[in-house]
């Protein structure tokens, strides 16, 4: 069984990313351009060149836009599909779209808002290629703490909601979830490197359109998967423990 559902997390994460590649073209695209004719200008500005392609822009945005997205949409699926086959009986009376939908949408928080919220994305121009390996490794232990805290609060919904009820429960672990987060946030370095003459618009565009590429592709993977593993799980769902009202 779960052979079968990695292949189709594979197959609809790979489906997600061309979703995501068509966002990330329409909306994503103008403002990199954007930021990169302002990068030229401070260059041009300060009397430097701009540093030579290793990769033509045609290229970066097209082939090798579509190539990453893509990759990174399959693998996320396949990573999905071993969650899902986890969680089928643990995590309440769930059928496979909504368990699907439920596990993307955690995931969508977990791993792109939370994260987000400290540390955005920012375009080409913005941040010292110096401190990269720093900004990386923020923004990844940022995902780890968000990830285990997830984990927590499923685990809270779990034990407690055949003591206290689901909405109880489920209203506990969020709160759990949204302090243990919040300190984390506080806690860890803030990072901003954007120039100070650096368009607003152009980044607040930027960051929403990195941000939509993610909500596309989470959305698209939970949606997809649950539709394609629905006929074939019907016989799991007796085996989900009833939730108490």
């Amino acid at each position: 069984m779960v052979g079968a559902l990695l292949v189709r997390g594979m197959i609809a994460g790979l489906v997600a990313g061309l979703l995501a590649f068509g966002f990330a073209k329409v909306f994503g695209e103008p403002p990199v351009d954007s930021a990169i004719a302002f990068e030229a200008k401070m260059d041009h500005g300060a009397g430097g060149d701009a540093e030579p392609e290793l990769v033509s822009r045609h290229v970066q945005n097209t082939i090798g836009l579509l190539t990453g997205v893509v990759i990174y949409g399959t693998a996320f699926g396949g990573l999905f599909a071993l969650v899902f086959a986890y969680a089928v009986g643990r995590i309440g009376r769930f059928g496979p779209r909504g368990l699907a939908a439920l596990l993307a949408l955690a995931g969508f928080i977990a791993i792109v808002v939370v994260p987000g919220l400290k540390y955005p994305a920012n375009p080409p121009s913005v941040g010292s290629p110096e401190t990269i390996g720093y900004r990386t490794g923020m923004f990844f232990l940022m995902i780890v703490i968000s990830i285990a805290t997830m984990v927590l609060a499923v685990a809270i919904v779990r034990r407690f909601y055949d003591r206290l009820g689901i909405w109880t429960a489920a209203l506990l672990a969020a709160g759990v979830f949204l302090v243990i987060t919040a300190v984390a946030q506080y806690l860890l370095p803030d990072i901003d490197e954007v120039p100070a003459e650096f368009p607003a618009i152009v980044l607040w565009r930027f960051r929403m359109a990195a941000l939509g590429i993610q909500a596309v592709l989470w959305a698209s993977l939970g949606l997809l998967f649950g539709w394609l593993t629905e006929r074939s799980l019907q016989h799991l769902r007796p085996l989900a423990r009833p939730l108490q009202p």
